[in-house]
């Protein structure tokens, strides 16, 4: 059985909310769906992106799930392709109203079924899975400056106060193709999955995740904004939490 609990907060700078966040209210197909997107663009078209590529991604999905193979490589390719035409939508609405010109978002898939998580990620919002006492960031960042870590220009202390920090590498919606990163993981009972937009992760450490979640999980994505925007809740801040009871 799958618990979910959530919470999206404007912050205190902000002045509109471009995050977006989806969680399964009922089973489809004997699949359970969960989506976080961090949106960007001028006037409102952050704000357009991130619930364009929920709700496209979502129906892809939903459509084309019953008549998928339910392997592991099908529906890792499902979830691709899931990505890739939200991308195509957002990108080609982007073209279409002059106002919303260079919109895009990050978008956060994840697909439950049979005791696996299959994952979809594009941009720099964050999925981590903490199973007894270990919290491990599934996902790695598409950002510039994630990329000099990699590189080993910078260290990852480094990295936290990086002035071009919010520098996307990839993201949904800004080109005609993208390439997300889509990978499968164990979700074993007890296990949680954490999805957070950048506006959480920038403001508060790993370890804290950790602690709300473990403490009490229903109230845990309240006091993680809580504890966001206490630190200064410069963005928008989303998080889901998962669990595999």
């Amino acid at each position: 059985m799958i618990k979910a609990y959530a919470k999206s907060d404007i912050g205190k700078i902000r002045e509109i909310n471009q995050d977006a966040y989806y969680i399964t209210d009922s089973p489809f197909e004997d699949i359970q769906l969960f989506m976080l997107a961090d949106g960007m663009g001028g006037y409102n078209g952050g704000e357009i992106a991130s619930q364009l590529a929920i709700k496209t991604a979502r129906s892809y999905i939903e459509n084309n799930f019953k008549q998928t193979p339910k392997d592991r490589d099908s529906i890792i390719q499902l979830l691709g392709s899931s990505m890739e035409y939200a991308n195509m939508v957002v990108y080609e609405k982007s073209k279409e109203v002059e106002e919303l010109g260079g919109m895009g978002t990050t978008l956060e898939i994840c697909l439950i079924h049979n005791n696996k998580v299959y994952i979809g990620h594009i941009g720099d919002s964050s999925i981590y899975r903490i199973r007894k006492q270990f919290t491990r960031k599934l996902t790695q960042d598409h950002s510039y400056v994630q990329k000099l870590v990699k590189d080993g220009t910078i260290t990852k202390e480094e990295a936290v106060h990086h002035p071009q920090k919010n520098m996307l590498m990839k993201a949904l919606g800004c080109n005609a193709f993208i390439e997300p990163d889509v990978m499968v993981k164990g979700f074993l009972k007890q296990d949680i999955i954490v999805m957070a937009s950048d506006g959480l992760t920038n403001m508060i450490s790993q370890q804290d995740i950790y602690d709300e979640v473990k403490k009490d999980i229903e109230r845990a994505p309240i006091e993680l904004v809580k504890k966001a925007n206490k630190n200064g809740g410069y963005d928008n801040i989303t998080v889901v939490v998962i669990k595999n009871i």
